[in-house]
């Protein structure tokens, strides 16, 4: 069976923090908001950079609009960028509350970027990356522009099959990387100066990956990285604590961040059958299963591979908490996980919560006929399922019944 487009996005948030609110047309669903990991902002991840040697454009950081301009002069710049710094990608086709279009802007004078900043500051901005609220913008980067005679896609990524880093120029295929500088031998020495310093930087900060887009030349013959993206391996927060303390929450969804409190991982979807499921595959196997037989999936929390009963009994606290939520499916199925927790936090939840939506569950794994006692001699109205397809079934009638 073909995954659906729900499913692939629940796949997808689990995995990874990228691109928010993407349409699902065939499930009627929108992604609200995916597992979420380290996060920041552009001017960070250059700051990142510089202190490693990579060289990136001169610039500065701005909370108000007498900041950017005083910025804008310090720069003694031939021409200023201006951008808008939110998490969302699109910002240059973005538009503004305040009526600006565009969240990033370029311009010789800089009385013009104490002007653009203060249409920029406190109002939201809108892309194609953000909520149709828009995103309240509260810092901008004041940089350097310089002019590119020539550019390449290069990133640095770890490619699990290959047990480490690998390097890739040009995936859409561009200039590769050694035509980057090639005009010149010094030119040459330099763009692999770079590269190095970045792989330095890759292994210095436990990055997952770190994207350079785009890596250019300057008619003054310097390799200058234009902007970049990094990403994080979060199971090294014990040893990068001075790059988390920088993590941006000013965006993140509460439930996201009350998830995470509980080492859950959530995933929003706008249907009305909440999921509580153990690892990202049965995941995308329940969004299916769902979707099959006509149910509209809602939010999926994941328990991954421990648990224990507080765990449970928060996750139905989030779970309930979503006014959308009309039936709650636990799908909890594998040898490691312990069912009588499972079972225990349910009954808990469901008492002290007052359970108000129909709760199908469906267990499978150690001490399962422990759990399914506990559920059965409960007294709560519970609907036990045998399998996934059956679970399904039972959650989609309850919510039409």
């Amino acid at each position: 069976m073909a995954a659906s487009m729900a499913s692939q996005a629940v796949a997808k948030g689990l995995r990874i923090a990228t691109s928010k609110h993407i349409l699902l047309d065939k499930a009627k669903c929108t992604w609200l908001s995916p597992r979420r990991w380290l996060n920041l902002q552009e001017y960070q991840s250059k700051k990142l950079m510089q202190e490693s040697g990579v060289a990136v454009q001169r610039f500065y950081v701005a909370d108000t609009a007498s900041e950017a301009l005083e910025a804008a002069k310090r720069l003694n710049a031939k021409e200023i960028v201006l951008k808008a710094q939110i998490l969302a990608g699109g910002r240059g086709k973005g538009v503004f509350d305040s009526g600006l279009k565009g969240g990033v802007h370029l311009t010789k004078d800089p009385a013009v970027v104490g002007e653009l900043a203060n249409k920029m500051l406190g109002f939201n901005l809108t892309t194609k990356q953000t909520p149709k609220e828009g995103v309240k913008v509260k810092t901008v980067m004041v940089a350097e522009a310089l002019d590119i005679t020539r550019e390449t896609y290069f990133a640095i990524l770890m490619d699990r099959s290959c047990n480490g880093p690998v390097m890739v120029g040009s995936p859409q295929g561009g200039m590769d990387i050694e035509e980057v500088a090639a005009s010149t031998p010094e030119l040459i020495f330099k763009a692999a100066d770079q590269i190095k310093r970045l792989y330095d930087l890759f292994l210095k900060v436990d990055a997952t990956q770190v994207e350079v887009n785009p890596l250019g030349e300057t008619p003054e013959g310097q390799v200058v990285c234009f902007d970049a993206k990094i990403n994080f391996d979060d199971n090294a927060e014990f040893r990068q604590k001075s790059v988390f303390a920088m993590d941006d929450m000013t965006e993140a969804d509460p439930t996201e961040m009350a998830a995470a409190k509980w080492d859950l991982k959530y995933i929003g979807l706008d249907g009305n059958i909440a999921c509580f499921v153990n690892g990202a595959g049965l995941a995308m196997a329940t969004c299916d299963i769902i979707d099959l037989h006509g149910g509209k999936p809602a939010n999926f929390l994941d328990l991954g591979g421990g648990v224990k009963e507080k765990q449970v009994y928060e996750a139905f606290k989030l779970l309930t908490a979503d006014p959308k939520v009309e039936a709650i499916l636990v799908n909890i199925f594998g040898g490691i996980v312990n069912c009588a927790i499972i079972a225990n936090g349910i009954t808990k939840a469901c008492r002290e919560l007052e359970l108000k939506v129909p709760l199908v569950v469906r267990l499978e794994g150690t001490n399962v006929h422990e759990a399914k006692r506990i559920l059965t001699e409960s007294g709560l109205p519970i609907l036990a399922a045998d399998d996934l397809d059956d679970a399904a079934k039972k959650a989609v009638a309850a919510i039409k019944k």
